[in-house]
């Protein structure tokens, strides 16, 4: 897949944060979107080369009816609708931390009948190392002072290892998976294009921060899909 071929790429939770930014990145380079959400019914959408479609990413049947035609799907979903209400999508991913190893699954599942059809999952960075061999999500009292300074309850810390679960998931798979943990501090911001690429440790700026913005983000996913760097394997990013 090189960068100046017109992509098909398909986009789970195209409405959300990273998700929607991801679509406008991957339109405004002329790539073809298909975006999809729990229900697109309602969606308005004016601009050319995207259709929407529904789609259950927790059932095989559902992802596997839209992969026909697709070159990648990057998967950017979230429990709840973190982009209008983050506090239900927290209280959602407390209360059921498998449910991205349910959607691990149902996507690597999905794949089987489409084993050529790159797969690109958004997780967080929970699962990134805080040093060799040491996974944020199991340093207790690392993972709550992050999730102190970002202002979430120390009770996501589970989720946080939910999320790190979906990615063993994908490691044991033999599909066409890339993981792309994000810093630990993302938000809209500006797309500058200038970051740092790091693979399973956190990528921290000159102040001992982790952070990214959405913008960035999705133009590091795009990239990605364009032009494969991280095949079966989890990268991240940082400034």
């Amino acid at each position: 897949m090189n960068k100046g071929r017109t992509m098909h790429i398909g986009v789970i939770g195209a409405t959300g944060t990273i998700g929607s930014r991801v679509v406008t990145e991957a339109l405004g380079r002329g790539h073809h979107v298909r975006a999809l959400s729990r229900d697109a019914s309602q969606i308005n959408e004016s601009r050319a080369n995207i259709t929407w479609a529904s789609v259950d990413i927790l059932d095989p049947a559902s992802i596997a009816a839209i992969l026909p035609g697709l070159d990648v799907l990057i998967s950017g979903f979230q429990p709840g609708n973190a982009a209008k209400d983050l506090a239900d999508t927290v209280r959602r991913s407390i209360a059921d931390p498998t449910v991205h190893s349910v959607a691990a699954r149902a996507l690597v599942k999905a794949l089987e009948s489409h084993p050529r059809t790159r797969l690109i999952v958004i997780g967080g960075a929970g699962s990134l190392e805080t040093a060799p061999g040491v996974v944020l999500a199991d340093d207790v009292d690392r993972i709550h002072e992050t999730l102190d300074q970002l202002g979430l309850p120390r009770e996501y810390a589970a989720a946080a290892r939910g999320a790190r679960d979906g990615l063993n998931v994908l490691r044991t798979s033999n599909r066409l998976w890339t993981y792309f943990s994000p810093a630990e501090e993302i938000a809209p911001g500006e797309r500058t294009g200038r970051f740092r690429i790091g693979g399973d440790q956190t990528v921290r700026d000159a102040e001992g921060r982790s952070r990214i913005s959405a913008e960035d983000a999705a133009l590091a996913l795009v990239d990605e899909a364009e032009l494969p760097r991280f095949v079966q394997r989890r990268f991240t990013i940082g400034y």
